[in-house]
Order: structure tokens, then C-alpha cells, then sequence
């Protein structure tokens, strides 16, 4: 017996030899080709890029994987028990693999329980990190070599910590920080227990637990977390009873743009990182991005630049529904189907449910739940005749009318737009306006653009008009003409010809431009000219400088790249851009110097260094240690000088004329030093005002997309200049009155405003001009362009001059 006993035995040592040496084997062959687990150690996930205003609000998040990576040290200790307790309690006792928590999965597993993976923290690193999701024995054997490897080579805190930021988590999110501002809208550190736990809950199956499809199943895993991390001694039972009693909470933090009223302004950031960094750099590179946004003056821009668009489209009548639908049992479904315009709250879709002579009922599309998806209360509104009285004058496919009852412009079926009265009672009909512009607002000592509005709405249209709408500028490029003149030998009283004008088109005809009005008034000073907006004197006086000359300062100024050097692109019938316009006009306000317009601040890679910074200029004393005494700092400023601050002063100057005086009276509302110049083109199809303070210029455009004419009263005094008014309104609130500073050394003289002779001060018809050194009214009454003659032969003859001119004067008023 006993020599069977040891026959057996030696049977069963010699098979147990055979099968280990077997499973050596086969962990020798898996460990032969298994990823090189030491690329952890310059482990770089995909981060999400974030946009931040000026002030550090969050503008927007661009991710493939949104994720914003903690080190270890960052995660509070709870959020780390509750993923202990849910995932691996014995995480910092084992060695990668939990032999225990094998045996306990199997044993449960043969008992009938469901199945387990046993797979430890470490595991699921290895698995996440350098394996794939392959469901295989082999997938296995290589995931807890990996994971003895791994623990060998890191500590237990890294292992965590790539963990941590690496797993998904559901509703886009990777991650637990990224995850904690998904479901809850807090930073980790704000997160109270059953909201670590809920988190905790979500590896196993992120979808099996969503919040809003299975919120049963949610609440019970995460209460099986906290029952959990009550046994494993991390929170006391009382506070577990506490957190189970509480309710999921989920509040889920908005994807996309943050700021309602930036949606222009954040897409102008988000291009020009891409052109600075490439898309890869956007979506995954971490970036961190502070805008030159102020928030507070983009709200107010959007608003002005929306309140004048409305109501200018509402004075040409009702267009029409958005859509018309079939009606069922519940119009809320139909209603729902139709997206309104996310970045305009303030109005809301509406179906028609019926209207007569008087009024009509109109169903409100129902406000998005915490969900997304929309609500099922249903709610109804009146519209009476007097709330949509502007509409009763209609204008459908071109023919317009004017209706006698409500039931004449609304039907049943009909989905239109409303918006709650300003007090609150009862609702308005509004319709998106065809007509659109721009507003940009601009520090000219710094170049940062602090608003930025490029049309109505950007859910209606993602076309920029302030960055990439190509418009003819008018009048409003008059002042780079006259700056150009003035820093060249003439001066504000200078007197020039204001006399008709007539041009060969090199077509066998005449270009001749008229004054706005058609009137002349004969010799009168440049600012005469500036002020009242004169074609015939700015033709004139650009003849006789040189086209030459406007071309270079035109381009010096930064409105063109390369200016073809017409007589008609004296009067602003060149395209350029609002922000470009707003940028020259930013060299005059600050003395002079060129600017580079910026949206953007500063960018920070994933680490927090600096890799790019608006501000350049110099200051080694800056860093000093501390004070012995010594004088303050001064920033060494290189910017090239593109216009001598004394032209700057005299331009400045005459443009405070144009708002005093001249044709855009209309902002001396603002109560405030301002300078500027309107700008309409021909047959009032574009509309601009561009004026500034000491330290704050802005600009604004208003017209069609596809040019056509305003109708009476789209001028840039009577249509773009009330824009700028209302936001100059808003932006100066509050502010101290700056005044123009008068460049050191330049002589304040009266002069007589009708001839520019020297005049007694105080006098009648005088006015206190500005003048260099060296430089003062003239002694003899003289006149340039008395002696007009024709555009050179060349010019009349040349294939692009003719086109020039064909395309018609830029400026009338």
C-alpha cells in the first residue's frame, strides 16, 4: 500500500512538474512580446483645451477625450477610498494581483453569484494603458505580468494617479476631474459623499448606470459603494445612512460654449490656436488659453449690436413664419423637432394654435430639463394685435402690404418667435433679421480685443462679418487720407477745393463723384472737409498728394495689404474688415504706434509654461528682489511708429469735429470726449461708425450679406452710429472722463473756420486749431485743386483703375 502510495505520489510530483514547467512556458512566451510597460513613466493623455475670458470665466472646452489630468496630490482622500472601496481595498496590500480577491470572484462565481473579473487596480492600468479589451485567458495572463512589472517599477500613489485620470467614466468624460464637472458641475474637492460614491459606481459599466435613463440602477450601485466604503472603516455608518438618503443630484455642466454672448468671439480664438498649434494641439494638447475678452462689454456689445439689427428689420415688415407644421394631438411634439437659436435666450419658439381679427394663441416651446431633454409641461400664450403691431406690414417674397387683423399674418401651424415683454407681461412676435453687422471693441494702447459681435445671431450664421466680411469702408477711411496729408507739409486749416469733379473711366465715359446731397460748398479747411463728410474735397486732395502716398499709409495703417493706389480707394471703395478698420483707427487713438490686434492673452501648455504672450515688450528691472530706492521700472515699448503723434493729435482733433459739429452729431449723447467717422457707400449698402476714446475704440458695420441698399436713413451717422452710442453708454458707466492729451510742444491758435486764416479767439466763425512747430495758419488765402485737372493719363487708361472707378465711390457721407 505504501509503495503504491509513494508510486502515486511520484506520478503526480512528475505531472505537477510537467504542468508547471508548462505554465512556465506559457508565462515565458507571454512575456515575450508583452508593450514596454516604462512608456508610463512619459505618459501624456489627450487633455481637454480651455478658453478663458479676461477675467478667467471659462469659455469653452475642446476635447476628443475631455479629461484635465490631477496629480495625486490634487484628488481628495475620499474620492480616492470611495474608488478603493468600489474597485480594489486591497490596492495598496497587494502586489498588482490580489490572489484573494481571485479566489473570493471564483468561489462566488461557483456558488451561482454573477461573475467577477478580480481584476485589481494595477490590472486595470495595464489593461487601459498597454492592452486591449479582448475578453481571453491570454489577455489575462499578460495583464497580471504587466501588473507585477508595473508595481515593481512605480508606486502605489502613480499607479492611482494614471488610474484615476485615465478611466471612463460616461456623458463624454475620462477622468475624475473632468467626470466630477460632467455630473455635478464641482472641482473634486467640492464633491460631498454620495457624489464620490456615484463616481466611484460608474467604471464597472458608465452606460448601465446613466443617471436619467437608469436612475434606479445608479442609486443602487452607488449605494453599494457606500455601504462599502462604510465596512472598509472610510466613513462611519451614520454618515453612509446620511448619504443613501440623499438623491443622485446630477447636474450636468453644458458642453460647448460657456459665455452665451461669445459664441463669435470664442470661435476667432479657437481658429487661431489651430493656426498657432494645429488641431491635435487643440483637441488633446491641455492647453490652457486666457482670451482678451472682457465679458462684461461683450454682453453689452451683442445686445446694442441686436437691439438695432431687430428693429431695423421690423420697420421693413413680417417676412413670414420660420416653418409651418401639421398639427396632432400635442403640439409640443411637433415643436420640439425645431431647434431655436441657442445663443439667443431671451426669445423663445412658439407654434400658432389659433388667431382672429384681434389675437392669436400660441404654444411655447417647453425649456430643456436637466436631461437635455425637453420638458412636458405645456404652456400657453396670447399675441395681441398691439404686441405684434410692427408685423402687420407685411413683405413676402418681395411684395409688401399691410394686413387689417392678426388672422391675416399668423395660421395655425405657424412657428415664429416670441419674447417676454420687459415687464414681465405677456410676450412680443419677433422674427431673425436679414440684415446683419458687427461690433468690435479694442484697446489701442494694447491691440486686445475686448468684444468681438460677428452678426445676429452665430446659431443663425457662423459667418464672422466682424473678421472675415470683406465691405467697402466708405467715408470712415477718410481720416488715413487726411492723416496722410497732414503728416505731409498740409495742416487742419489748409484750404481745399470743394468743387464738381470729373474723371475718364477709360471706358469712353466719366466718373464723376458726387457730395452727399449733391451740393458743393467751394474752398473750405481740411477739417471742413473731415467734418462734413466732403467726396469731392478728399478726391481732390488726394490728387494732390499722390495716390502713391494714400496707398502707403493705407497700408502702414494695416486696412489693406496691398492698396491699389485709385483715386475711387480715396473714398473708401476698397474692402477690408471691421477689425482691421478698428486696429487703424487704434494707431491714431494711442499717439501713433502700430498695434497688433489680439484675441488671445497668453497660452499655457498642459505643465502650466508659457508658450505664448501677447504683451512682449521688456522689463528686466521688473523682477527685482526688492526695493533700495531705485527708480520704477519702465517697459521698453519697440513698436514702430507709423504716424508722428502730432498728425495723431491734429486727425484726433478734426474727428472730434465730425461728432461736435459734423455727421455724427448723434454721439455727443455719450457725454463724453469722443472722436470718429461715419462711413456709407453707395446706395447705403453698408453703414459704419468707428470712434474712440482715449482708451477705448470701437467700431461697428451694419449691412446685407449680399450687398444691397439700406433704404433711407442706413447711413453710418443714422444706422451704425446709434449702435456705437448704446455700447459706448454701457462701456463708459462709471469710468472718469478722459480727455485727448495734447502732445507736448504743438501751438493751440484761433483760426478763422471758413478760411483757416489766423483769427482773433473768441471770435465769430473762429475755432482753436491745432499746429506743429514750425507750423500756423497761412498768410495768404490759397486754395489747392483750383486749378483741378483730370486724373493722369495713365490712371484714365489703366484696366484696373477703370474697374476701380467702375465699382463706384466707397464714401458718400
Amino acid at each position: 500500500m505504501i509503495r503504491l502510495l509513494g508510486y502515486l505520489f511520484g506520478i503526480g510530483t512528475v505531472f505537477a512538474l510537467i504542468l508547471a514547467g508548462g505554465v512556465a512556458w506559457y508565462v515565458a512566451s507571454m512575456s515575450q512580446d508583452l508593450p514596454d510597460y516604462q512608456v508610463l513613466e512619459k505618459y501624456e493623455p489627450p487633455v481637454t483645451t480651455r478658453l478663458h475670458a479676461a477675467d478667467g470665466s471659462l469659455m469653452a472646452e475642446y476635447a476628443k477625450e475631455r479629461r484635465l489630468y490631477l496629480p495625486i496630490q490634487a484628488i481628495p482622500q475620499r474620492l480616492k477610498d470611495a474608488f478603493l472601496s468600489a474597485e480594489d481595498k486591497n490596492f495598496y496590500n497587494h502586489p498588482g494581483v490580489d490572489l484573494e480577491g481571485i479566489g473570493r470572484a471564483a468561489l462566488l462565481y461557483v456558488r451561482g453569484g454573477p461573475m467577477q473579473g478580480g481584476s485589481t487596480i494595477t490590472q486595470q492600468v495595464a489593461k487601459n494603458f498597454l492592452l486591449t479589451n479582448e475578453r481571453s485567458l491570454e489577455r489575462k495572463v499578460k495583464e497580471a505580468i504587466l501588473s507585477l512589472r508595473i508595481e515593481q517599477a512605480y508606486s502605489k500613489d502613480r499607479i492611482l494617479e494614471l488610474y484615476l485620470n485615465e478611466i471612463y467614466l460616461g456623458m463624454g468624460s475620462y477622468g475624475v476631474a473632468a467626470a466630477s464637472l460632467a455630473y455635478f458641475d464641482k472641482s473634486v474637492n467640492e464633491l460631498e459623499i454620495q457624489e464620490v460614491a456615484y463616481l466611484a459606481a460608474l467604471p464597472k459599466a458608465p452606460e448601465n448606470y446613466n443617471p436619467f435613463r437608469d436612475p434606479e440602477e445608479a442609486i443602487g450601485r452607488r449605494n453599494w459603494v457606500i455601504q462599502r466604503m462604510a465596512e472598509n472603516g472610510f466613513i462611519t455608518q451614520d454618515e453612509a445612512l446620511a448619504a443613501i438618503a440623499k438623491p443622485l443630484g446630477v447636474n450636468p455642466r453644458p458642453s460647448g460654449t460657456y459665455l452665451a454672448s461669445a459664441e463669435y468671439f470664442t470661435e476667432e480664438v479657437r481658429r487661431q490656436v489651430i493656426a498657432r498649434y494645429g488641431v491635435k494641439a487643440l483637441y488633446e494638447g491641455g492647453l490652457s488659453v486666457r482670451s482678451t475678452l472682457d465679458p462684461q462689454l461683450q454682453v453689452e456689445a451683442r445686445t446694442s449690436l441686436q437691439h438695432a439689427l431687430v428693429q431695423y428689420d421690423q420697420t421693413r415688415g413680417y417676412r413670414g413664419p420660420v416653418e409651418t407644421v401639421e398639427l396632432g394631438g400635442d403640439w409640443g411634439q411637433a415643436l420640439n423637432k425645431i431647434e431655436p437659436y441657442a445663443d439667443v435666450p431671451e426669445w423663445r419658439l412658439a407654434v400658432v394654435l389659433s388667431s382672429d381679427a384681434n389675437s392669436a394663441s400660441v404654444g411655447l416651446q417647453p425649456p430643456r430639463e436637466v436631461s437635455g431633454r425637453r420638458g412636458a409641461e405645456r404652456e400657453i400664450a396670447t399675441l395681441s394685435q398691439a404686441d405684434m403691431k410692427w408685423a402687420m406690414r407685411q413683405d413676402r417674397d418681395g411684395k409688401r402690404s399691410t394686413a387689417r387683423s392678426v388672422d391675416d399674418v399668423l395660421a395655425r401651424g405657424d412657428i415664429v418667435y416670441v419674447e417676454r415683454q420687459a415687464d414681465g407681461d405677456g410676450y412680443v412676435l419677433r422674427q431673425p433679421p436679414k440684415v446683419q453687422g458687427a461690433l468690435v471693441a479694442m484697446d489701442p494702447h494694447t491691440g486686445r480685443v475686448l468684444a468681438m459681435v460677428g452678426g445676429f445671431s452665430y446659431a443663425q450664421s457662423e459667418f464672422n462679418r466682424a473678421t472675415q466680411a470683406m465691405r467697402q469702408p466708405g467715408s470712415a477711411f477718410k481720416p488715413f487720407v487726411y492723416a496722410a496729408a497732414l503728416d505731409n507739409g498740409y495742416t487742419p486749416a489748409s484750404v481745399i477745393l470743394d468743387a464738381p469733379v470729373s474723371i475718364p473711366d477709360g471706358r469712353g465715359g466719366f466718373w464723376e463723384p458726387k457730395n452727399y446731397g449733391g451740393e458743393v460748398a467751394g474752398p473750405s479747411t481740411l477739417r471742413l472737409g473731415i467734418e462734413k463728410s466732403r467726396n469731392l474735397m478728399t478726391v481732390r486732395l488726394a490728387d494732390d498728394m499722390g495716390m502713391k502716398l494714400v496707398a502707403e499709409y493705407a497700408e502702414r495703417f494695416g486696412i489693406y495689404d496691398k492698396m491699389a493706389p485709385y483715386l475711387p480707394m480715396a473714398l473708401g471703395s476698397g474692402e477690408t474688415t471691421v477689425l482691421r478698420m478698428v486696429s487703424a483707427y487704434s494707431v491714431i487713438a494711442n499717439g501713433g504706434r502700430s498695434i497688433e490686434p489680439s484675441v488671445i492673452d497668453r497660452v499655457q501648455d498642459r505643465y502650466g509654461h508659457t508658450v505664448y504672450r501677447h504683451d512682449n515688450r521688456q522689463c528686466d528691472a521688473c523682477n527685482a528682489s526688492g526695493w533700495d530706492g531705485q527708480s520704477e521700472p519702465e517697459l521698453v515699448d519697440e513698436r514702430q511708429q507709423v504716424l508722428d503723434p502730432m498728425t495723431a493729435y491734429q486727425i484726433t482733433s478734426m474727428m472730434e469735429g465730425v461728432v461736435q459739429r459734423g455727421t455724427a452729431t448723434v454721439v455727443k449723447q455719450v457725454g463724453v470726449p469722443i472722436a470718429g467717422k461715419t462711413g456709407t457707400t453707395n446706395d447705403e449698402k453698408d453703414a459704419w461708425f468707428v470712434g474712440f476714446t482715449p482708451n477705448l475704440v470701437t467700431g461697428v458695420y451694419l449691412g446685407y450679406d449680399n450687398p444691397q441698399s439700406l433704404g433711407h436713413g442706413g447711413t453710418g451717422g443714422g444706422f451704425a452710429a446709434p449702435v456705437f452710442n448704446e455700447f459706448m453708454k454701457q462701456a463708459l458707466a462709471g469710468k472718469p472722463v478722459v480727455d485727448f492729451r495734447i502732445p507736448d510742444g504743438m501751438t493751440q491758435i484761433a483760426v478763422n473756420r471758413a478760411t483757416g486764416m489766423a483769427a482773433s479767439p473768441g471770435a465769430e466763425g473762429s475755432i482753436i486749431e491745432a499746429f506743429k512747430p514750425g507750423t500756423g495758419p497761412s498768410d495768404q488765402y490759397e486754395v489747392i485743386g483750383g486749378t483741378y485737372a483730370s486724373a493722369p493719363a495713365e490712371q484714365a487708361i489703366s484696366p484696373e483703375a477703370a474697374q476701380a472707378i467702375a465699382s463706384g465711390a466707397g464714401g458718400l457721407f
